[in-house]
């Protein structure tokens, strides 16, 4: 079971992986996707420790987002209780992080981004832009497309809701809700379903 994990990510990082699991001690579960998170680190009844990480991932993804919840374990052995994202799991989690920043695991088009993410990581990737983007090969899942795709005056679905696609402001979009009348502004890796009247 705990081999499993070597097919969701990129072939070259499994020995680093495979050290981490050995040198830290906790039990690896790969499960269904989640909408909130991509993955969670947490103390079992029996004190035992795991880590769950979503089977919808990329290799790319998977692999940074095992990473991320190795950090809180070894942030919560080395330091007992802290802030989840605070100064000592950032240190921890660039540490870990290090042997992977190699083309050879992350793809030119991915590694700079990631690079700059990790001068100062945020609990989700997802919160950085072009970081969240390259790690999805600028690709929205099926059925889907990014709110950038959508043209300008265009209605969109979003958590059911029809909203009108306007311009962009610095990094967001501004779009109208068509029930309330508010203007929300959206990231620009946030995905919406087409809408269709």
């Amino acid at each position: 079971m705990e081999q499993e994990y070597q097919k969701y990510i990129p072939q070259k990082a499994i020995p680093f992986v495979q050290f981490l699991i050995n040198e830290h001690h906790f039990t690896l579960k790969i499960v269904n996707q989640r909408q909130t998170k991509h993955g969670d680190f947490r103390k079992l009844p029996n004190g035992r420790f795991q880590i769950t990480v979503n089977n919808n991932l990329n290799p790319f993804q998977f692999l940074l987002t095992l990473v991320h919840e190795i950090a809180h374990h070894v942030t919560h052995q080395k330091f007992g209780r802290v802030q989840p994202h605070g100064k000592e799991w950032k240190a921890v989690f660039q540490h870990l992080m290090l042997p992977f920043l190699r083309p050879e695991i992350y793809p030119n088009e991915i590694l700079p981004h990631l690079a700059k993410y990790l001068k100062n990581p945020k609990a989700s990737t997802d919160a950085d832009v072009n970081l969240s983007l390259a790690l999805r090969g600028n690709i929205a899942e099926a059925g889907k497309n990014f709110i950038f795709e959508i043209p300008v005056g265009n209605l969109f679905k979003f958590k059911n809701t029809i909203y009108k696609r306007g311009e962009k402001r610095r990094t967001r979009f501004e779009c109208l809700n068509m029930t309330n009348k508010r203007v929300y502004l959206f990231n620009q890796n946030v995905e919406v379903s087409k809408y269709n009247h």
